[in-house]
C-alpha cells in the first residue's frame, strides 16, 4: 500500500471530514438561532407606530446637559403624536424613554445582551420590549421600524448607528427619513472634519450634507420630523 494511502492518512483525512461537518452544521443553527431574533423583533416591532429612535451613549448621567436634551426631545416628539424607540439601555436611551413616559407616548426599546450585561432601563415599556444577542438584527429593527433618527453625544455604537443611516439613504438602501443631530458643541468636530477632507476631496457629494440637520432645540427636532411627515408617508422603510 502507498504512503498516499496509508491507515493514518486515511483515518487524519476522515477527522478533518468530520470536524468541517460539525463546522458547517453549526453554521446551520447559527442560521436558525439569528432568524429566531428577527422573528422575535419583527412581531413585537410591527405593533409599533410612529417611532423615531434616539440614540447616545450609555454612560452619560441624569445630571449630564444632554441626558436633559434627550428627556426633552422624547416630550416634544410625544408632545407632537410620535412615539420612542431607543437601544433600551441606560444614558442617553433611558432619558428619551423617559420623556417618552412623561408626554404619554409609547416607549420601546430593543436592548443588546452584552458581556457586561446592560439591561433595560425602567422606562421601556415591558411589552415594547425586546432583546438581541446580534447587533446587526437589532439595527434592522432601528432601520426598518424608525421614522427619524435623533442622534445625541455618543460613542462607536452612536456613530455606528448615524453613518449607517446616511449611508443607507444616500445609497437609496432605504427611503429617506430625517437624521437629526443634536449637540452642536459636541459634533462640531467630526462635521468640520466631513467638510474639510470628505467634502473637499470629493469622497462625497454636496447634496450629502443635506442628509442630516443639526440643533440644540428639542422642539426644533421634533418639529423637523413633523413637517418630513407631513409631506411624507409613514411606512416602514422596507
Amino acid at each position: 500500500m502507498s504512503a498516499a494511502n496509508s491507515p493514518s492518512e486515511h483515518d487524519e483525512l476522515q477527522d478533518l471530514l468530520l470536524r468541517k461537518l460539525a463546522e458547517t452544521q453549526q453554521d446551520f443553527w447559527r442560521v436558525f438561532r439569528i432568524m429566531a431574533e428577527f422573528v422575535d423583533g419583527f412581531t413585537m416591532m410591527a405593533l409599533q407606530r410612529n417611532l423615531v429612535s434616539i440614540f447616545g451613549s450609555a454612560r452619560i448621567k441624569p445630571e449630564d446637559k444632554y441626558y436633559a436634551m434627550a428627556v426633552e426631545v422624547a416630550k416634544e416628539l410625544g408632545g407632537l403624536g410620535f412615539n420612542v424607540l431607543t437601544g433600551g439601555g441606560p444614558g442617553i436611551m433611558e432619558a428619551a424613554n423617559k420623556g417618552a413616559q412623561e408626554a404619554g407616548a409609547a416607549s420601546a426599546g430593543v436592548n443588546i445582551q452584552l458581556p457586561f450585561e446592560q439591561k433595560a432601563n425602567p422606562y421601556v415599556d415591558p411589552k415594547r420590549l425586546a432583546s438581541f444577542q446580534h447587533f446587526f438584527v437589532r439595527k434592522v429593527m432601528f432601520v426598518k421600524y424608525a421614522h427619524g433618527f435623533i442622534v445625541l453625544p455618543g460613542g462607536f455604537g452612536t456613530l455606528d448607528e448615524f453613518f449607517e443611516a446616511v449611508t443607507l439613504i444616500q445609497t437609496g438602501k432605504t427611503k429617506k427619513f430625517p437624521i437629526i443631530l443634536m449637540g452642536r458643541e459636541y459634533w462640531a468636530g467630526l462635521l468640520g472634519w466631513i467638510k474639510e477632507r470628505l467634502l473637499s476631496e470629493h469622497l462625497i457629494s454636496a447634496e450629502d450634507m443635506a442628509l442630516f440637520h443639526v440643533t440644540d432645540d428639542p422642539r426644533e427636532a421634533a418639529l423637523i420630523v413633523r413637517e418630513f411627515y407631513q409631506k411624507e408617508t409613514v411606512l416602514t422603510n422596507f
